[in-house]
């Protein structure tokens, strides 16, 4: 493990890097991350990694989510739908128009454009927690952060389009990286993923990214098989090196499923159950449907994890 950390840090050495990697919270011993520069967060709070906790309520405008939560073309649903998430106290929303459900139908650009589009410019004006944008190609990207979108989340990590860096780059927003491929196979499971995410990180910083803008993603359920999702739980604290923050997408995921024999919707308590483990593998961010409930289990497991405590908090 060692040697795979040290491997996949030499990017530290890129011109854009930050003058120091990380800080050590001595209370709990997590990394503290630097964050990302003018990004606020629920309630206007500045977003500070290793604090808490922070969640990202999931908005599907697809007829065909796996989840069977997509509001495809219906505008009032998705602003009420992100305004409830924002009251709920989720700190991004993130909008997708392409779904990424097994045997999915892929969309070129416009078909993807025109399903967005209005989405995006409905929720920019009445939104104030940011709002990331869920695709992998480059033109789509581009567009949707004139619309209003302050972050990208690419499911191929730069390995479909690789100008998707280009444009996080240009508009000095932060790019989620998220690990995936075709197959299930492996040599070996984490060192795979780190070779993968460490190739990513290098695209993105030579297309002129910020360290301190890139986020990454082992990406749960994604050119892996259920005992691949279950182990890299398992092992999540072994990306802490790695002094990037993780985001973590378990939520109604088809392990869950499988362990619990349970359809999607059915899935909040073995959601609720990886988002705690998630966090106390050090997790930064967790991408879920249900932001209400997963607020809730992200505050207590930070109580444990990180030593968060509320506004007024007194023993």
């Amino acid at each position: 493990m060692v040697e795979w950390v040290q491997g996949l840090l030499h990017v530290e050495s890129h011109p854009t890097r930050l003058k120091y990697r990380y800080r050590i919270n001595e209370r709990t011993s997590m990394i503290l991350l630097p964050p990302i520069p003018n990004l606020t967060v629920a309630g206007g709070e500045a977003l500070v990694w290793g604090r808490r906790t922070y969640v990202m309520g999931i908005i599907n405008v697809t007829p065909d989510s796996f989840s069977g939560d997509g509001l495809c073309g219906d505008l009032n649903a998705i602003l009420r739908r992100a305004m409830e998430f924002q009251e709920a106290e989720a700190d991004f929303i993130d909008v997708g128009a392409e779904s990424t459900r097994p045997g999915h139908q892929s969309l070129d650009a416009a078909d993807e454009l025109e399903r967005l589009l209005p989405a995006l410019e409905a929720l920019a004006g009445n939104i104030k927690i940011p709002i990331s944008v869920d695709t992998y190609k480059a033109s789509v990207a581009r567009r949707a952060l004139e619309a209003g979108a302050t972050m990208i989340n690419d499911v191929w990590g730069l390995k479909a389009d690789p100008d998707i860096a280009g444009a996080a780059a240009e508009a000095s927003v932060p790019l989620i990286l998220m690990h995936n491929q075709k197959t299930t196979r492996y040599k070996d499971l984490l060192p795979d993923i780190f070779e993968s995410l460490s190739e990513s990180i290098q695209k993105a910083l030579d297309a002129g990214m910020h360290q301190e803008n890139i986020i990454l993603d082992p990406g749960i359920g994604f050119g892996k098989t259920a005992e691949h999702n279950l182990e890299i739980l398992q092992r999540l604290d072994e990306f802490q090196p790695i002094s990037r923050p993780l985001l973590v997408g378990t939520s109604r995921k088809s392990t869950i499923g499988r362990i619990l024999d349970r359809p999607p919707h059915q899935r909040l308590e073995g959601t609720a159950a990886t988002v705690a483990l998630a966090i106390a593998g050090g997790a930064d961010i967790v991408r879920v449907h249900d932001v209400p409930e997963m607020v809730r289990v992200c505050r207590m497991s930070d109580s444990i994890v990180r030593g968060w405590r509320p506004a007024g908090w007194t023993e």
